[in-house]
């Protein structure tokens, strides 16, 4: 945008400033690059979907390995309770993840970015509330002009822009949840491949139930090991990689979903009235409202959507989410909650015990699979978020690598990496089992 300069001879009034105070987007941008907010062609934006379902869904994609089990940890008392918890699993999913993130939330980016960081400096480009002083005087001397407001709209939101430059409580209040929501990404790309990982590796205890938990756990330690060793190489070869098995894994659990729900009990899609909610708080009182800590594990890593948007656009990750991953994962949730209303004693191990028994070992394989894959949201997210935070001066420098020479989006931060991985790995030796990981979580 051009920068007007008012003629001191001239009597007219000057056109209205709009300008960037800070220079540290242009810092970080890529030469001859774009970011995925940019206008794409259908066809990028669909190999872009296709790139997503392996990079974004595969946390939220494999919650069902461990979200009944960690909601009835004493067992199901009553059958009645399943169809509650499927409808408050049901509803959680259309509500947080499709309605507020992938039609709301998306849209409020920053030039493609997008995380709490990105909100953050959002919010800062159009109002001086940032802690750390981030302008030059020259800034400060050609950016303050007034700007008469046309309409009372504007006009609200200049009174608001002052309030938050003038108070001091409001900017430590913004930065302070700002630091939090970004904390909470890094903890959830801790916590989600250890419950992820064990989750999928305890499944071989169904066909070799010799093995103990301590080997369990070691395959699990390995696993996770490999899985932080291929971030180096970045989201674009990453995603066409774990993709394929990621939509192979949508397809199967939909399937068995499918499988359990016409031949155990199609009874349980009554579930969608909202009403089998409330009777299920009605029922359990305290102990219903605690069971939320594990049903909203159905919603792990949906940030990831919304921190990872610089590596995707909005489209994007509108068409996988909608057209891949909500059927997919509402269809497997339906499914075992028709399979425990069979066989309720089972809901220690919902997942592998509702499999048809030849499909057991593909699942079993592609789940192992799926698991690793399942961190790489929070991963990648992370990576995105931070970045950020280093361009706004709120974390100490650290080496941040971009892995595509086209998208300026995808970076790998290998400082953090390593720590992630190094956490992740003690939460899985020191927790042992997912119900553990699960209740550390909330």
């Amino acid at each position: 945008m051009s920068l007007q300069v008012e003629d001191p001879r001239s009597t007219e009034t000057p056109a209205p400033l709009k300008r960037h105070d800070s220079l540290f987007g242009d810092a970080e941008k890529v030469s001859d690059s774009k970011h995925h907010g940019s206008q794409v062609s259908w066809m990028r934006t669909l190999s872009l979907a296709f790139q997503s379902v392996g990079i974004i869904y595969g946390d939220i994609g494999t919650s069902p390995l461990y979200v009944y089990s960690s909601t009835f940890p004493d067992g199901i008392k009553d059958r009645d309770d399943l169809l509650g918890v499927l409808s408050l699993i049901l509803y959680t999913l259309i509500i947080i993840p499709m309605l507020k993130y992938v039609f709301m939330v998306l849209y409020a980016n920053d030039n493609g970015d997008g995380g709490t960081f990105a909100l953050y400096s959002l919010i800062s480009r159009y109002a001086k509330i940032r802690l750390i002083p981030d302008q030059q005087a020259e800034d400060a001397a050609v950016s303050n002009y007034h700007i008469e407001a046309p309409n009372s709209q504007l006009k609200r939101a200049q009174w608001l822009k002052q309030k938050l430059e003038s108070s001091k409580a409001a900017k430590i209040v913004l930065f302070t949840l700002t630091i939090l929501g970004t904390s909470m990404v890094i903890g959830d790309g801790t916590l989600t491949p250890a419950i992820s990982v064990l989750s999928a590796v305890s499944g071989i205890r169904e066909k070799a139930p010799s093995l103990t938990q301590t080997q369990v756990v070691l395959i699990s330690v390995a696993i996770l090991f490999m899985l932080f060793s291929v971030q180096r190489f970045g989201t674009d070869k990453v995603g066409y990689t774990f993709a394929p098995v990621i939509s192979v894994w949508f397809l199967l659990i939909a399937g068995i979903g499918l499988y359990n729900l016409v031949v155990h009990d199609v009874g349980v899609l009554r579930a969608f009235n909202p009403m089998y909610i409330v009777q299920y708080f009605v029922r359990n009182g305290k102990s219903g409202w605690v069971s939320l800590g594990g049903i909203i594990l159905c919603v792990t890593g949906t940030e990831g959507m919304f921190a990872d948007l610089g590596h995707f656009n909005i489209r994007a990750v509108q068409l996988s989410f909608n057209g891949i991953l909500f059927p997919s994962v509402a269809l497997c949730y339906i499914g075992q909650a028709a399979y425990l209303r069979k066989f309720p004693d089972n809901v220690a191990n919902t997942f592998y015990r509702s499999i048809p028994a030849p499909m057991f070992w593909p699942t079993f394989i592609v789940a192992i699979l799926a698991a690793i894959i399942a961190s790489q949201a929070m991963l990648s997210g992370a990576f995105a978020i931070l970045s950020k935070a280093l361009s706004l001066g709120c974390m100490p420098r650290v080496r941040v690598i971009h892995t595509s020479h086209k998208y300026e989006g995808q970076v790998y931060i290998p400082e953090v990496n390593f720590l992630m991985g190094l956490a992740s790995i003690v939460v899985t030796v020191a927790f042992r089992t997912t119900t553990s990981i699960g209740g550390s979580a909330w």
